[in-house]
């Protein structure tokens, strides 16, 4: 790894000050100005910025690749802001920073989007044929695949964007062949005849993980089938009629004494006429239904596994579009499966063999793609044995090689992996990683006096002759392998395996991987498995599993709501910043992120905030240097917000350290608008104004603290925080590889900041006061501060003169005993013995108005909303969430009626 720096940087400029920045900040044109520089001088890449010539500790994140059909959406935009912190914070750190980016070459979606595009040409993809379509595809993604790519640059994703991969790449295929020929030739791929899901609609099987199980209002209906010798009937319960033509059995549970006398006899199932056997199985579940059901083991994955084990017949009665075949009789063949149904139903009806339909609620598989219900199908596909890879992949986790963070992750992680089924990883479909197995069409082999077919070739490379037969004619396996596959070694194929790179034996297994909790599964647990398996190592120490982020209401965002808020048209309006640091402050460990546009329209008040401050403390450095200021140069106030900066940059590290973005992002938020702005710079004003050794030490310390602000915000926000460093001065290199803060314990003083403390409730106290009685901006008010206790009044004393200023009292008096009021006084405890008493000549009467007016107002709006909710038929048929709004708005109104009850009751006393 290169040692030398790309560009000159943490170089202290002599001075900065006496620079006057613009008024307004412009997010839009310094974002577009940033994201070019970082990109042109390849700050990103791990070999960049390095400090002293020292070998640095390397860091390690794969990007979770988005889909190349993908457009930036919200879920995007928390994630990738997330793993940008980590990324920045660890560069400024010192370290070697690799955060890696590539997309998904996306199997289904994007095929589906391709053909969508033919569609409007009056084609489909056979008629172009398999070559020809591919060329179509990779001719879309050239134009279009890297949309969101450019979209995260935007986000300000500090990516080395030069190892750019897509798992379409060469080298990513190469490492999906490798892994597949491994796996196969150690007996953990097999291909066989098994029950796979089916989507009918992109008419290629599904991985379970690839099937959202949907609750559903259906029906359970009842049917008679007769005993063959006419003794009767026997009467089965189904969710599926339709299937009936493809029953070969009806089972009972053995212990089940309704059926103890027609185990071994056998039914006519209707309309195909055949007679199947009534089988006993415990499995059965006695309560559901009639205690007797019907055994389809050709399109029910139960019903599979009882066939296999009683040796019942499979008889597949539908097509791969899902509509019945010529097995399903004449009567139905072509017909939809859904249309079927409901001929089945009136045929029965007309038989006289539907005996009850009743509503059932149920749980129906669908597409994740396209939605469409998925039809359980017997079919020949590619298998990975999951078992032996999943008990590694859990025995990791237990034994702390890896964690993931929050912790509570780790039950639904061992559950899965605990309770796996094998993999079905081939797809039916034209785009994505062909399996690499060919057959020979040479035929067969001559082998004593019988033939036998040719063994499959396996391997990474394009055969060129039968092993078995030396035939030259040789066809690969049309099937590709499922998306999740070539995924599932992102962690070290993007690092260069099979080969011996660098890049591998410097960043695997990779630090910290950042993602959603919805795809734990089918994608987190697959890493761990394909990385043990082939590297012998976890494929990162740790995983941050973050929410989704969902609508101010707490719902997720869906277009058929109209929910959707647009990351893009958010950084247009408030600026990227802004929705950065919206999304690191309402991110909190194991909950959704409700976001709101409020919250947006704060945080971008913050950054003008922070734009503001810089313009002040720059206008007035006066050609201040960039290094601690001497402590025999400081005054209280430049001790204290320098003991408050500490306190900020050890509560900044450890959150980010234990993953907690929101507590870092509240950290800074509040140091920054509270203790610098509207805080030391204020306390600093009176210095600036004279030409004593007070005001040098304030402007060192608002350049140094500022200097560190810049620092600290700069992972949260990387555009203002640049420009500021930029236009101010700060040093010759580029803030994303200044060094981190870190705490100076020497310059904490506990004793100082209790004492500050006590001045600011007092002023924060009076200030407030001075609202609630009406005085006017421009008139002073009387105010005496009152404490039993000497040293109270002491610390008061010392700090009276910013009492003063800041209450804009006049006197101020600082008492042993209160004061005798009149009658526009108030006399508040601030605890500690403390108690303000402040006097305004009629203060008492406004207040009282505003009051009498406010509860009134409140009183007009307790009724409002007591009413609605005293009526039945809100309360009955409004949505729940709706009623408990209402009712917690009652709540409040009745507390906030009894807190201004209380404060009139004060006034009237």
């Amino acid at each position: 790894m290169s040692t030398q720096p790309r560009t000159p940087n943490r170089l202290p400029s002599p001075a900065v000050g006496g620079i006057d920045l613009p008024k307004a900040y412009e997010p839009k044109d310094v974002e577009i100005r940033w994201s070019e520089v970082w990109l042109r001088e390849n700050l990103f890449a791990p070999e960049a910025g390095s400090r002293d010539g020292q070998q640095r500790h390397p860091f390690c994140m794969v990007i979770p690749p988005p889909n190349v059909t993908g457009s930036l959406h919200m879920g995007h935009a928390l994630n990738n802001t997330l793993q940008d912190i980590l990324a920045r914070w660890h560069r400024m750190k010192g370290e070697a920073v690799l955060w890696l980016p590539g997309t998904d070459h996306a199997g289904i979606a994007t095929q589906n989007v391709v053909e969508r595009e033919l569609g409007k040409e009056g084609k489909k993809r056979h008629h172009l044929g398999r070559e020809k379509f591919i060329e179509r595809v990779w001719e879309w993604k050239g134009k279009y695949g890297d949309v969101i790519v450019n979209q995260l640059k935007r986000l300000g994703a500090s990516c080395d964007w030069s190892r750019l991969r897509f798992t379409m790449d060469d080298g990513l295929s190469k490492a999906v062949r490798e892994v597949f020929v491994r796996l196969y030739n150690g007996g953990l791929i097999y291909r066989g005849l098994y029950m796979i899901n089916w989507c009918p609609r992109c008419q290629t099987a599904l991985s379970d993980l690839e099937v959202e199980q949907v609750p559903t209002k259906g029906h359970l209906w009842e049917i008679a089938y007769p005993f063959s010798d006419g003794s009767g009937s026997l009467v089965v319960a189904t969710t599926r009629p339709e299937t009936l033509l493809g029953d070969t059995a009806v089972a009972v549970h053995p212990e089940d004494s309704r059926f103890a006398g027609v185990i071994g006899k056998s039914v006519r199932i209707p309309f195909v006429e055949r007679d199947v056997p009534v089988i006993a199985e415990e499995t059965v579940e006695r309560e559901f239904g009639t205690g007797a059901v019907k055994i389809t083991p050709a399109h029910d994955f139960k019903d599979f596994e009882l066939g296999r084990k009683h040796k019942l017949a499979e008889i597949s009665i539908m097509d791969p579009f899902g509509k019945m075949s010529s097995d399903a009789g004449e009567n139905y063949k072509g017909l939809d499966r859904f249309e079927c149904r409901k001929k089945i139903l009136a045929d029965l009806g007309e038989r006289g063999l539907l005996v009850s339909e009743k509503p059932y609620d149920l749980i129906l598989g669908h597409c994740y793609r396209c939605r469409t219900v998925v039809e359980p199908r017997v079919s020949l596909q590619w298998f990975v044995k999951t078992k032996p890879l999943a008990d590694e992949a859990a025995k990791a986790v237990r034994d702390g090689r890896m964690k993931l963070v929050p912790a509570h992750w780790e039950n639904t992680y061992f559950d899965w992996l605990d309770n796996i089924r094998d993999w079905c990883i081939s797809r039916q479909i034209w785009w994505g990683h062909r399996v690499p197995v060919w057959y020979c069409l040479d035929g067969r082999k001559a082998e004593g006096e019988g033939r036998k077919e040719c063994a499959p070739v396996v391997s990474v490379e394009v055969p060129k002759t039968c092993p078995s037969c030396g035939g030259t004619n040789l066809e690969q396996d049309t099937d590709v392998l499922d998306t999740w596959f070539s995924s599932a070694l992102w962690p070290f194929s993007t690092l260069g395996w099979p080969s011996e790179t660098k890049d591998l034996k410097t960043f695997y297994p990779t630090s910290v991987l950042v993602t959603g909790f919805d795809i734990l599964f089918f994608w987190v647990a697959r890493m761990m498995m394909m990385g043990l398996k082939f590297m012998g190592d976890v494929p990162f120490r740790t995983v941050y599993i973050h929410a989704l982020v969902r609508d101010a209401e707490g719902k997720k965002m869906s277009k058929s709501k109209g929910n959707v808020i647009d990351p893009l048209e958010i950084m247009d309006e408030y600026g990227t910043d802004a929705l950065r640091f919206t999304l690191a402050s309402m991110v909190m460990l194991g909950r959704d992120v409700k976001l709101n546009w409020e919250r947006i329209e704060g945080y971008k008040h913050f950054i003008n905030k922070l734009w503001n401050s810089a313009r002040f403390v720059l206008r007035n450095a006066g050609g201040t240097s960039v290094i601690p200021p001497k402590t025999q140069e400081l005054g209280p106030y430049d001790r204290w917000i320098l003991s408050r900066l500490q306190d900020a940059i050890g509560r900044t590290s450890a959150a980010l350290n234990d993953y907690r973005f929101s507590d870092a992002a509240d950290t800074m938020y509040h140091f920054v608008w509270n203790d610098f702005c509207d805080w030391y710079l204020e306390m600093a004003k009176p210095g600036l104004q004279s030409e004593g050794g007070a005001s040098d030490g304030s402007r060192r310390t608002m350049v140094w603290v500022l200097s560190n602000i810049l620092k600290l915000l700069h992972p949260f926000v990387p555009f203002v925080t640049e420009e500021i460093w930029s236009l101010g001065k700060f040093s010759e290199g580029r803030l994303c590889w200044e060094e981190f803060p870190l705490a100076q314990p020497s310059w904490i003083d506990p004793g100082l900041e209790s004492e500050i403390e006590t001045v600011r409730r007092a002023i924060t106290e009076g200030r407030h006061q001075r609202s609630t009685l009406g005085v006017p901006q421009d008139k002073s008010v009387k105010v005496v501060l009152a404490s039993g206790e000497a040293e109270s009044r002491n610390v008061l004393g010392r700090h009276r003169d910013l009492a003063v200023r800041f209450i804009k009292a006049d006197p101020l008096e600082i008492s042993a005993e209160l004061p005798a009021m009149g009658k526009g006084g108030v006399a508040i405890p601030l605890g500690g013995g403390t108690t303000l008493c402040m006097e305004w000549e009629g203060g008492h009467e406004k207040e009282l108005a505003e009051l009498e007016k406010k509860r009134a107002s409140v009183d007009g709006e307790l009724r409002r909303v007591s009413d609605r909710l005293g009526k039945d038929d809100f309360v009955r048929r409004a949505p729940a969430e709706v009623v408990d709004r209402a009712r917690k708005q009652k709540d409040e109104l009745a507390r906030l009626a009894e807190d201004i009850d209380k404060r009139l009751a004060e006034l009237r006393a």
